[in-house]
């Protein structure tokens, strides 16, 4: 099992059910995803083998690490080691002689919900990215926007929808173009702070913005 000990999962609890575990950052070709920055594409693997569960640094650009010492060649897993990933995302592994926590989810399952996209929680405007919470919650106007977006559900949506969705009533009168311009930067880095490679939220020149949601 793998605990994630600190970063944006932290408090996650995994489930090895599979021969061989990918750690990385892009979605769809990782196991276990991380979505800080410092992680690699693909960063590490754990296999499973004869001689116990085996770690792996995958050429990454910020390196795997061991109890405090970087991965250089495949170490052999022990109950209670300590995965470092670029120095970022602390992860406890738990070896098989340990009884799991009940709330401890497979691997294979937890990754199928974790690569999907981004669903709101409408009734108390909770934003929630590959299942987690988005946190700190977005601003009123940012949020206002993003459900505009997802319920066009792919259609285009025009500036002035923009103005009399997110500003209402007379805050709408003489919005500039600046504002809505840095209201979707805004919104847009947001979103890269969990998922920095997918653009959910798509310029169409002259014409206004569309939502591209993952699945």
């Amino acid at each position: 099992m793998l605990i994630i000990e600190n970063g944006q999962m932290a408090g996650q609890r995994w489930l090895i059910d599979s021969d061989c575990v990918i750690i990385g950052r892009e979605a769809q070709a990782v196991h276990l995803l991380l979505p800080e920055r410092q992680v690699s594409r693909k960063h590490a693997k754990i296999e499973r083998t004869p001689n116990g569960f085996v770690l792996t640094d995958l050429d990454s650009k910020n390196g795997t690490y061991l109890n405090g010492k970087q991965v250089r060649e495949p170490q052999v897993l022990q109950d209670g080691d300590e995965i470092q990933i670029a120095l970022c995302v602390k992860i406890a592994f738990v070896g098989s002689d340990a009884t799991a926590p009940l709330n401890a989810r497979p691997i294979s399952q937890g990754m199928r919900a974790i690569t999907r996209g981004i669903r709101l929680d409408k009734e108390r405007r909770r934003v929630f990215m590959a299942e987690y919470e988005l946190e700190p919650p977005l601003s009123v106007q940012q949020y206002r926007l993003l459900e505009l977006l997802i319920d066009a559900d792919g259609a285009l949506v025009s500036r002035q929808e923009i103005v009399e969705r997110v500003w209402e009533g007379e805050n709408a009168y003489g919005v500039s173009e600046q504002a809505i311009d840095a209201l979707v930067r805004r919104l847009r880095d947001r979103l890269a702070e969990r998922d920095p490679d997918h653009e959910y939220i798509v310029t169409v020149r002259g014409h206004g913005l569309r939502f591209e949601n993952r699945y």
